[in-house]
């Protein structure tokens, strides 16, 4: 894999991944794995209450440098994300993986470190774990925030 890849600020991003661990009370939890690699995410979800906004977040990764290091990413600025700028970040992640995108912007402007990944098809799913587990717990989240409503 080239230097390009593992940069410094990569390796910095995966060593030091805040708000780890379980959250209690979440309104959901979701765990995503790479069949490709082995590399495993768990995301824990709280929402506020109008079910717009994320108020909490724990994360449990098992993963490579570049998950570790998109989940570093994820966990450090959700917290009062709009429930929005978390789905667009996720699709402008993939976007800038597999089609040559644009980094997301804003609070997740950070991920612009992993665009190298673009280039290793291998290593996207691995990458996206993080995102693809917090939109996926959101979902499940707000269908049974519906549900019991």
């Amino acid at each position: 894999m080239s230097a390009e890849l593992y940069h410094n600020r990569v390796l910095e991003l995966a060593a030091n991944i805040p708000n780890t661990g379980a959250l209690p009370e979440a309104d959901a939890s979701v765990e995503k794995v790479s069949r490709i690699c082995g590399s495993v995410v768990r995301v824990d979800i709280r929402l506020s209450e109008d079910g717009e906004t994320v108020d909490a977040i724990a994360v449990e990764p098992k993963a490579c440098a570049l998950g570790q290091a998109a989940t570093s990413i994820l966990a450090e600025n959700i917290i009062g994300a709009p429930v929005a700028d978390v789905l667009a970040a996720r699709d402008a992640l993939r976007a800038m993986l597999k089609e040559g995108g644009e980094p997301p912007p804003g609070r997740f402007g950070e991920l612009r470190h992993l665009a190298g990944v673009a280039d290793y098809p291998p290593r996207h799913t691995s990458t996206m774990l993080a995102f693809d587990a917090a939109c996926e717990a959101i979902e499940t989240a707000r269908t049974k925030r519906a549900a019991a409503a």
